[in-house]
């Protein structure tokens, strides 16, 4: 029972990376190009919580019960749009200042380079 638990999370988490929209911008927004997109990628949370709160209201007014898993996935999706924000700056800041310094030390070995007189026999 616990492998068949095991290989159907497996198979749910590949199907949900592959083909759910939030999935597919998260690992656009993760790459070096697509950074910059993290806090305009929060915005994307708005349309998730307003679908959870629609479908609240229509399982409370009699819907069938099967929506709350609808409304736990939606209310998931916002979470991740709203976390991909600050993250995102975060590593954006990372990149950028890994970048400054693999620039600097590129300057400084070139300045070494001409400033050393080259001994030739």
């Amino acid at each position: 029972m616990f492998r068949l638990i095991w290989f159907a999370s497996i198979h749910i988490r590949s199907f949900m990376r592959r083909w759910m929209p939030t999935n597919i911008v998260l690992d656009k927004v993760r790459t070096r190009r697509g950074l910059k997109w993290g806090i305009p990628a929060m915005l994307l949370a708005i349309p998730y919580l307003y679908t959870a709160s629609l479908l609240t209201v229509i399982i409370r007014d009699g819907g069938p019960g099967w929506l709350n898993i609808i409304v736990l996935i939606a209310i998931w999706s916002a979470l991740k749009m709203l976390w991909i924000g600050p993250v995102s700056l975060i590593l954006l800041a990372r990149v950028r200042w890994h970048e400054h310094t693999e620039r600097c030390t590129e300057r400084n070995s070139r300045a070494r380079a001409i400033a050393e007189p080259t001994v030739s026999a």
